[in-house]
């Protein structure tokens, strides 16, 4: 394990050195793409701003806000955990947590869902942000656990699958799988319904799992490892999944970008593609953002791309939002890119957090939710 643990930590600075280039030689390949001058297309409105803590800090973490109602909540590095009126951006409650939070923030029936580097699931109360409880897991959670109101489950570092019940914290049931030699560090949030687990795997594979028992219902492989190197040969799927009617859709780095039959996970359509944030969904098409900064508008029905935008090379964009008829996209300098849906064109920009954007924003009703890694969370509308 500890030699397992280290590649994995390696496989950070592998990711970083891929998105901007690896010839140490060359600075120009080094750097990320300058921004080229836009003409706005719309107005974006900024609502309200304020700071959650010292963000997402220096390990590569990607703490998600959560909208429940009215309410955001979001969480830093350091525990400081914030339930915001959305609207308005006024404090409801805060709780400072004693530990480091790696996982979060999942949200759903009344419970508001964290995970930490020391393998803690800690369930706490909505709307108070009092503790429900507190249950350990197999691992290192590096993304928000999920709820479905019968059943917490989360993904931890070591590719296990773990269900808890959702009133007590006890564990259900517990889904093994053997990660890849080398891994990015991180994973995607499982994606659960009322009756199915879905979750994508550091060895390419996405599994649907029920929920009752813990037994595989299917399982699709997504990416086929290949190279001479365990680092050519890293497939992970990292960014998450979508499920939009009955298509699951899936990115995996140095892979493909595929939508499945969410009930029998047959391959719809897919790409060759490598990304190691999720996909967005929007007029039939898929969007994704590429390890190396291009952005990618894939149509579902031919697999081919409707349209692509190489003007982020090197800029470690988040996963794209569809925002209206927009596509949102954050960068590495804490840009936030508006493009349209139908071409790809720059509509609008802002900067939002000196110290970058990591996570994808996060689109509800209209307003569009910003967390930057440095702790600025930011809601914005079109004028």
């Amino acid at each position: 394990m500890p030699n397992l643990k280290r590649y994995k930590y390696m496989a950070v600075l592998a990711l970083a050195l891929l998105a901007v280039g690896c010839s140490s030689t060359s600075k120009k390949e080094l750097k990320p793409q300058a921004l080229e001058k836009i003409t706005s297309e719309i107005q974006l409105k900024k609502e309200w701003s304020t700071s959650v803590g010292a963000g997402q800090g220096k390990l590569w973490n990607t703490l998600t806000p959560a909208v429940d109602g009215d309410h955001i909540f979001a969480t830093d590095v350091n525990g400081r955990v914030s339930a915001l009126n959305r609207f308005t951006g006024k404090t409801v409650w805060t709780r400072k947590l004693k530990q480091n939070i790696s996982g979060g923030v999942g949200v759903g029936s009344g419970m508001l869902l964290l995970g930490t580097l020391s393998g803690d699931v800690i369930a706490l109360n909505a709307s108070s942000g009092e503790d429900l409880w507190r249950s350990k897991v197999t691992s290192e959670v590096l993304a928000a656990p999920v709820s479905n109101g019968d059943v917490v489950v989360v993904q931890t570092q070591d590719d296990r699958l773990i269900a808890l019940e959702a009133t007590t914290g006890q564990q259900r049931w517990i889904y093994e799988s053997t990660p890849a030699v080398l891994t990015l560090r991180g994973t995607g949030a499982p994606l659960l319904t009322d009756y199915v687990a879905y979750a994508g795997l550091s060895t390419g594979k996405v599994i649907a799992i029920d929920t009752q028992r813990g037994l595989p219902i299917w399982e699709q492989r997504v990416a086929v490892p290949s190279g001479r190197t365990e680092l050519e040969r890293m497939v992970d799927i990292d960014g998450g999944l979508l499920l939009s009617g009955n298509t699951l859709y899936v990115a995996s780095y140095q892979g493909r970008v595929a939508g499945l039959d969410a009930q029998s996970g047959q391959v719809l359509w897919q790409r060759e593609a490598s990304s190691y944030v999720g996909v967005a969904e929007g007029f039939g098409n898929a969007y994704v953002s590429l390890a190396d900064g291009t952005i990618e508008s894939v149509d579902e029905r031919s697999a081919t791309a409707m349209w692509s935008n190489s003007a982020l090379l090197r800029r470690q964009l988040s996963a794209p939002a569809v925002f209206s008829s927009y596509i949102a996209v954050g960068d590495l300098e804490g840009y936030l890119h508006i493009l349209s849906q139908v071409d790809g064109r720059f509509i609008a920009r802002t900067r939002i957090d000196s110290k970058g954007l990591r996570v994808q924003p996060l689109v509800v009703g209209g307003w569009l939710y910003v967390y930057g890694n440095g702790g600025k969370l930011v809601a914005l509308t079109i004028k």
